[in-house]
């Protein structure tokens, strides 16, 4: 009868995998086609590329592995763009027109991913101007009113236990998606040191901020030297709890991860950092690389990722995207909704594909790799998770839920009794 029971339950098992093994199977099979910045191919590309690019700014291999480099030798001229990417006329013409409006730059590095294979290549896309940059007038200049949550130094404070300090205007490569691209201007800028002590200022005088985010443009874009002084001066702070620093740095130039960066990180512990990697595309030996040498600095990394039209409003691109992350041993942290700033909005999406996005990752993927999606509420409102309806209904004693399957179930909701009165023996709810 054992035998018996163990045949059926072991042939109840195995009808159940074929199940789950059908429910991704149409994700094996497109999952290969998806461009992946590790693929033998795409890698291949990236080294034709970054010769030329050495080639044309007469660089060594030495000067690609030092982040001054990268940063000094940004791309920002159309002629020596079209020299090494391939570009149409119209194309030309159109980053030209931008340009007189919207500021646009790309390090050596992230310039190498672009594959000129695809025309709609996601690199490309979030890095080079099109004509839809200017050909539609809708957005906001300011859509978060950053403006009107500042109120010290270059602080933005939106939340009661927490705050951002806004530490510069420059970045590697300057997103086409960018949310403060009203502060791109013409020249990169670093905030100064006297915004940064009245930021600093105003954190010791307001004990209940325990967290602190550091951000720009991209604070790795500073000086070591302008780093520790910062974090140095943060950590002292007796009621801040932990430091976050936000930078695409690995996603855009990965050199910056250098030895000293990370000697001065690890003084000041425990630090959390965040990067913005938006497509497996992105992701790279090099960019790899410098996600594991945070990881091994004791440096926890999350991800933020913007939800992009053209980009990874894909329900298997995303899927990848975090499962790629978590093999990088970033965690996939926010799905941002993209903000409706002017000169952005072809990027824009609709809400149903972020929930749809969310509906094929939960149960089809570990937990580990789904992050939360978030619409930042209007002028400043903060952020607002947004998720598939998992609640149905509720009555009087259970709720009906659905299951990431789609199967409803009545779930018992039953009071909760305290301990207090579970022990002794009362039967009324807890209050």
């Amino acid at each position: 009868m054992e035998n018996l029971q163990l045949e059926n339950s072991r042939d109840i098992s195995l009808r159940r995998a074929e199940v789950l093994k059908s429910k991704i199977e149409d994700y094996l099979s497109i999952k290969d086609s998806i461009p992946k910045g590790l693929s033998q191919a795409r890698e291949m590309k990236k080294l034709e590329k970054k010769k030329k690019i050495l080639t044309m700014l007469s660089g060594t291999e030495e000067d690609w592995r030092q982040w001054q480099w990268q940063l000094k030798n940004r791309i920002s001229d159309v002629e020596a763009l079209s020299s090494i990417i391939s570009l149409t006329e119209q194309e030309i013409e159109a980053i030209k027109k931008v340009q007189k409006k919207f500021r646009w730059s790309i390090s050596p590095y992230y310039l190498s991913l672009i594959d000129d294979d695809d025309p709609y290549c996601p690199i490309k896309l979030m890095s080079i101007p099109t004509k839809l940059e200017i050909a539609q007038k809708l957005g906001k200049i300011d859509p978060m009113a950053e403006e009107y949550t500042n109120p010290a130094g270059s602080i933005t404070r939106r939340y009661p236990d927490r705050l951002i300090i806004n530490v510069t205007n420059e970045c590697a490569m300057y997103c086409r998606h960018c949310q403060r691209r009203r502060n791109i201007g013409t020249l990169d800028q670093h905030t100064s040191r006297h915004a940064l002590k009245d930021s600093i200022d105003y954190i010791k005088s307001n004990p209940e901020i325990r967290d602190v985010l550091i951000t720009g443009g991209d604070p790795f874009t500073l000086s070591d030297s302008a780093i520790e002084w910062l974090l140095k001066e943060l950590h002292a702070i007796p009621t801040v709890d932990y430091i976050r620093i936000g930078t695409r740095t690995p996603v855009t130039m990965p050199q910056r991860i250098s030895d000293h960066l990370l000697s001065i990180l690890k003084k000041y512990a425990p630090i959390y950092i965040n990067t913005h990697f938006n497509h497996p595309a992105e992701i790279t030996t090099e960019s790899l690389e410098a996600c594991n040498r945070l990881a091994n600095a004791g440096i926890p990394l999350g991800n933020q990722a913007v939800l992009l039209n053209g980009v990874n409003n894909n329900k298997f691109v995303m899927r990848l995207l975090n499962q790629e992350l978590l093999k990088c041993r970033v965690k996939p942290y926010y799905i941002f909704h993209a903000k409706k700033v002017i000169g952005t909005t072809h990027f824009n999406t609709s809400v149903d594909e972020g929930i749809e996005i969310m509906e094929y990752l939960r149960g089809y993927t570990s937990g580990m790799a789904i992050p939360t999606y978030i619409i930042n509420a209007p002028d400043g409102k903060g952020k607002t998770p947004i998720m598939p309806q998992y609640m149905i209904s509720r009555g009087k004693d259970y709720v009906k839920i659905r299951t990431w399957e789609g199967e409803v179930i009545d779930y018992p909701n039953t009071p909760t009794r305290s301990i207090d009165s579970l022990l002794n023996g009362n039967k009324s709810p807890s209050q």
